[in-house]
């Protein structure tokens, strides 16, 4: 286990431990969090025993923990879980993985899936580290706060009638360029629209605007798609 002394930090830094039986695992993690100013890894751990005491000692804010020590599933369960419950424990996991254990499991705790970009992994820890629990919603859905978001009547009434376009062509399966070339705008433009449509609708990456606009088709209000405006 690699620790680093606490020392001081910016009042906004989140603390975090890693733990994951994959060396690689433990770098990706820490590279995408030490790329972000309000991230601080305190410790990286390749076993369970570490990480249970690297979370005892440190009482980090958050603790990333890997799938592939499935036995912190199992102790997150248990009446005897010794970690420190200050500490808000993120599961990291694949969907397939996911679908297969009990949702008891994760009870209190969230869950981002290994699917997830690193945009989205970071939003989701600050949101995790602002008292938010976030777990996914369903198998065509990333990750999205639990208990929070805007609900498939209203998610239109916040959107212009551009972001509209976009989310109806994003559930059609095309790339930014793709858009950017059927609207005739550029493709930086694009990535700004959904960023405020992330925002808005309170969902963090494509997969699961498009599944909003699905439904939305769905219940019979066809999402606005246009070649301009």
């Amino acid at each position: 286990m690699k620790q680093r002394q606490v020392g001081e930090r910016p009042m906004s830094c989140t603390r975090v431990v890693i733990a994951s039986r994959y060396p690689v695992v433990l770098l990706g993690l820490s590279s995408v969090l030490s790329a972000e100013g309000d991230f601080e890894t305190v410790a990286s751990c390749g076993d369970v025993t570490s990480c249970v005491q690297a979370i005892e000692n440190l009482a980090p804010d958050i603790a990333i923990l890997d799938s592939t020590l499935p036995e912190l599933i199992a102790l997150n369960s248990s009446s005897h879980n010794p970690t420190d419950r200050s500490t808000r424990l993120v599961f990291f996991i694949p969907l397939g993985d996911y679908e297969l254990v009990l949702p008891d499991a994760f009870d209190g705790c969230s869950v981002v899936l290994k699917e997830t970009s690193p945009e989205a992994l970071v939003q989701s820890l600050r949101q995790i580290a602002s008292g938010v629990r976030i777990v996914p919603q369903s198998s065509m859905d990333q990750v999205v706060p639990a208990g929070h978001g805007v609900s498939s009547d209203n998610a239109l009434a916040v959107l212009t009638d551009r972001e509209r376009q976009i989310m109806s062509l994003v559930s059609e399966g095309l790339s930014n360029k793709q858009i950017g070339r059927r609207l005739n705008i550029a493709d930086g433009t694009i990535k700004v629209h959904l960023h405020h449509i992330f925002q808005k609708l309170e969902i963090s990456n494509r997969t699961a605007l498009a599944a909003l606009a699905i439904s939305q088709n769905d219940r019979g209000a066809p999402v606005k798609s246009m070649e301009s405006e």
